[in-house]
């Protein structure tokens, strides 16, 4: 499909999506600033907005920090060793918090205490990229659409909740109007995982789920569906199987190779055949990046590299409840 010069509005809506990127300031900032760089009229995001570690930095004698990260330990003697050090976190979306050795020993053990500073660290996180979207966005058109994923927590999404802005829009698990004929229907849920994350449904409940929002919306052919878990088996929800008896998971091996499944939802599969809506939007899976469809309806999952700074995204047209023209990126 061909993509993309500035057209008169008849051309319809262009969409930029991206999804988890798990706590990662600059690919979030990237992705604030695809509005522009890509003329999109709005920016659309399917899950998946928190790290996934925490950090202590514990003090030492002299002024200097101590912290583990990815397997080392590492001793920051000087002031541009220490900003350095943060900046690979704000990257790879960890969270940190500076404590002396009797404040860590406090925590040590402690796992509720771990996951409380966790969700502080994090709403905080996200209540500082809500109010730098609205900074980003005033005085254009652009809205952006923010939801929770299966990683998130429901404490830290409350974030979304308390946004009074106008350029921010909770879409999370509800319908919401995306232009004056398409509609955003978003569920951030996942099918359980063998990481056994904050929000994860069955399929049962995912469909639950579906069955009550549908009503809601006015068309679900003029419908977008931004569903975190990919539709099952669609070739956008590949993924290595792993062995959940062990902590943490590992790969199944079989005749010396890993294996592969689907890992996706077949409740996700099923709305899309049964509804038609316009586009199915989805992430979860980061390395299935693709395009598959259901009938007349195209469904993609744009991938994630967010540990790398990397923004995966796609860019899609919509008109009159059919999508027009996308466009992967990457940058």
């Amino acid at each position: 499909m061909p993509l993309f010069s500035k057209k008169p509005k008849e051309s319809g809506t262009k969409l930029f999506y991206a999804c988890d990127i798990h706590g990662s300031e600059p690919t979030y900032r990237k992705f604030l600033n695809a509005a522009k760089f890509y003329e999109v009229d709005a920016l659309v995001f399917g899950g998946d907005l928190m790290g996934k570690l925490l950090i202590p930095l514990v003090r030492e004698a002299g002024g200097t920090w101590r912290a583990h990260l990815q397997g080392k330990d590492h001793h920051l003697r000087s002031e541009e060793r220490f900003a350095e050090f943060k900046r690979t976190m704000q990257t790879l979306g960890f969270y940190w918090q500076e404590m002396d050795p009797e404040e860590y020993a406090s925590y040590v053990g402690q796992q509720d205490r771990i996951d409380d500073l966790f969700d502080v660290l994090a709403k905080e996180r996200l209540a500082e990229w809500i109010a730098l979207a609205e900074e980003r966005l005033a005085g254009t058109h652009v809205r952006v659409f923010l939801c929770g994923g299966n990683d998130d927590t429901d404490e830290v999404l409350t974030a979304l909740d308390e946004a009074t802005g106008e350029r921010v829009v909770n879409a999370e698990n509800r319908a919401v109007p995306l232009d004056d004929e398409h509609e955003l229907l978003t569920i951030g849920y996942s099918t359980p995982t063998p990481w056994k994350t904050p929000r994860e449904r069955t399929d049962e409940e995912i469909s639950d789920v579906i069955e009550k929002l549908i009503p809601s919306v006015a068309d679900p052919t003029k419908t977008v569906f931004n569903f975190h878990c990919p539709p099952l088996d669609s070739g956008l929800d590949t993924c290595l199987k792993l062995d959940a008896s062990v902590w943490p998971p590992t790969p199944v091996i079989e005749r010396g190779q890993p294996v592969e499944y689907g890992a996706g939802s077949q409740a996700v599969a099923d709305a899309l055949a049964t509804y038609q809506p316009t586009v199915g939007l989805h992430g979860h899976i980061h390395e299935s990046r693709g395009a598959t469809s259901y009938g007349r309806t195209p469904a993609f999952n744009p991938g994630s590299e967010y540990g790398e700074g990397v923004l995966r995204g796609l860019i899609v047209a919509i008109r009159g409840g059919e999508v027009i023209g996308h466009q992967f990126t990457s940058g």
